[in-house]
């Protein structure tokens, strides 16, 4: 299955216009629960939504495009989109968080971990400037409950902890987030790898984590 990309698409051709983007794949998998359905970007680590069905996954993920592309800037280029399969999700999937591999979780060598890493590094920058500018009290809705900026801060800071361990690194409890974070960057490029989560997965689920929570901020803040 090709999806062509979001702004060929609106534009009403059935073929990219012959732009820098048009001439690449990005490959996308399905993760597939009962309740929800991740579409998820292997070479583009937080470009990752959901939604109820697979062609709304997609679809979410396209209108996602440009916010992301805020997030790593121009070294972004999607191009057409290729769904190469999909897995099966559990309850985590259904409870709203992706959490199923695929076989491509072991094609990444060390030159596609340390470019995935200073993706998920841009991520992390990301989301301390909007940090940065919102207020502390977020408006309330369903994604959170009712949790304000700095909860949402700690409930980050707290999961990528978590994940040290599963990229071969130990963290502390209170070790400055900055780091933390070169913890996990050093576990993630060192080599031999160590963790028990394969690298490109760990860093395609922390970029999410990442940069579902800084949305969140974001469209909370108004």
């Amino acid at each position: 299955m090709v999806v062509l990309p979001r702004r060929a698409r609106a534009a009403g051709g059935l073929t990219p216009a012959p732009t820098r983007r048009s001439t690449r794949v990005t490959r996308v998998y399905l993760e597939r629960g009962s309740t929800w359905t991740f579409a998820s970007a292997l070479e583009w680590p937080g470009w990752c939504r959901r939604a109820r069905s697979e062609q709304a996954a997609v679809e979410e993920l396209l209108d996602y495009q440009e916010r992301y592309e805020l997030v790593v800037g121009p070294s972004f280029t999607p191009g057409r989109l290729e769904i190469i399969g999909e897995v099966t999700g559990n309850a985590t999937t259904d409870f709203g968080a992706p959490t199923a591999r695929g076989p491509w979780d072991e094609e990444s060598d060390q030159v596609d971990v340390r470019r995935m890493v200073g993706l998920l590094e841009s991520a992390w920058h990301y989301l301390d400037r909007v940090v940065a500018i919102a207020p502390p009290a977020l408006r309330k809705g369903p994604r959170g409950g009712g949790r304000n900026r700095d909860q949402v801060v700690d409930h980050v800071r707290e999961a990528e902890r978590r994940c040290g361990s599963k990229v071969g690194g130990r963290v502390t409890p209170r070790t400055p987030w900055s780091d933390q974070r070169a913890v996990i960057v050093d576990s993630l490029l060192k080599e031999p790898y160590e963790g028990a989560w394969p690298a490109s997965y760990s860093i395609r689920w922390m970029a999410w984590h990442v940069l579902d929570h800084a949305w969140e901020i974001e469209d909370k803040s108004d």
